[in-house]
Formats: C-alpha cells, sequence, structure tokens
C-alpha cells in the first residue's frame, strides 16, 4: 500500500533562517516550490543527498492553517507524507480498519492532474500527522538531483574505479563507487543473468 516516505515537512517561523540552515549549512538542493493562497502557506521541497527529502513550510498570513502549530513553537516536524501507487486502493484498505481520513484532494493547477492526497490525523496515528499522496514524485526535484528523463543509469570512471549512477523509481538518483574488481565481478554477475 505504501512505496515509502517522500518527505518529512517541517513548518518554520524564521524562513530565511531556516533556508540558510538547511541548504547552506546542511547542502539540501532546493526543488519546486508553490503557495496555496485558500490555506495561507507556502512550501518548498528541498533534496539531501541521496534519495532523501524534506519540505519546509511557512505561513503566508493570518488565518494560515500553519497558525495553530507556530503559535507554540518556533518551528518543528508538521508531517510525514507518504507515496501509495494507488490512493483509492489506500482509502479502501482505511475504511476497512476504520481508520479515519480526511482531506482528499485530487489534482488541481498546483499540484498537476496526476496528484492525490489525504490525511490522517495525529490522534489516529500516535500523535503525527500523515498525508498520503498519490503523484509523480520527479515533478518536485531539482533537475541537478536526478537523471535526465528516460535515463536509468550513467557510468563515469574515477580515480578509485568507476561511479554508477541509478535512477530511483520514487525519483532522485543512487550514486555507487566502485573498485575496478567489483565492477569485474558485477560484469560477470550481470553475465550469469543472461
Amino acid at each position: 500500500m505504501i512505496s515509502r516516505i517522500d518527505h518529512v515537512s517541517i513548518a518554520v517561523r524564521d524562513y530565511e533562517r531556516a533556508w540558510h540552515f538547511f541548504v547552506d549549512i546542511l547542502g539540501a538542493v532546493p526543488g519546486t516550490e508553490g503557495e496555496e493562497d485558500p490555506l495561507k502557506y507556502f512550501w518548498r521541497v528541498f533534496s539531501l543527498g541521496d534519495l532523501t527529502r524534506m519540505e519546509l513550510l511557512r505561513m503566508t498570513g493570518e488565518g494560515s492553517f500553519l497558525e495553530g502549530f507556530l503559535s507554540k513553537r518556533e518551528g518543528g516536524v508538521h508531517h510525514i507524507t507518504l507515496e501509495t501507487p494507488d490512493l483509492s486502493e489506500c482509502m479502501h484498505h482505511l475504511e476497512k480498519r476504520n481508520i479515519p481520513y480526511f482531506g482528499y484532494r485530487e489534482g488541481g493547477a498546483l499540484y498537476g492532474d496526476n496528484y492525490k492526497e489525504l490525511f490522517i490525523h495525529p490522534r489516529d496515528a500516535f500523535g503525527v500527522l500523515i498525508q498520503i499522496c498519490e503523484m509523480d514524485p520527479t515533478e518536485y526535484l531539482s533537475d541537478d538531483v536526478q537523471l535526465p528523463h528516460g535515463q536509468r543509469w550513467s557510468i563515469e570512471s574515477t580515480d578509485a574505479g568507476t561511479e554508477i549512477t541509478f535512477a530511483h523509481p520514487g525519483a532522485g538518483k543512487v550514486t555507487l563507487e566502485m573498485t575496478s574488481d567489483e565492477i569485474k565481478h558485477l560484469i560477470q554477475d550481470l553475465s550469469d543473468t543472461l
């Protein structure tokens, strides 16, 4: 039902300070961003290393849905987003097990036609707000952290051997550094499977 954790969302009061911390100090790579007028908030997705993502949220005005959360703290983990390949199946699974959900939404100009989401309230999820999404995660990442569209791997020579980079089905990429001996073993293993 769940493919993976897509990202952890952190709501902050001081967005510039948070940006400096995550981008300038920890090396996060900024991805897609957006602003939601009705809920009065701004979001931006960041990549950290291979395959790890987070999202920063900030209020854009009075009456933001983040107001209550940020009234008691400078910032913190607001929710965890899980990816599912089929949100309808996920909803059915939750209903059969009497797990309530809310905030079901499909598509829209901000998220694209292939986006669907719902939420499970913290009281029903051990104190954590859970967002479950059906989406194309490649739409939210910087090109810097992905292989070119349609490319599934790349190979580069290095002083130590070879770097093989693979596209991940959940978006992003993972790079393996391999010695010449490891590459020879890999080639042999691949030959044995053909």
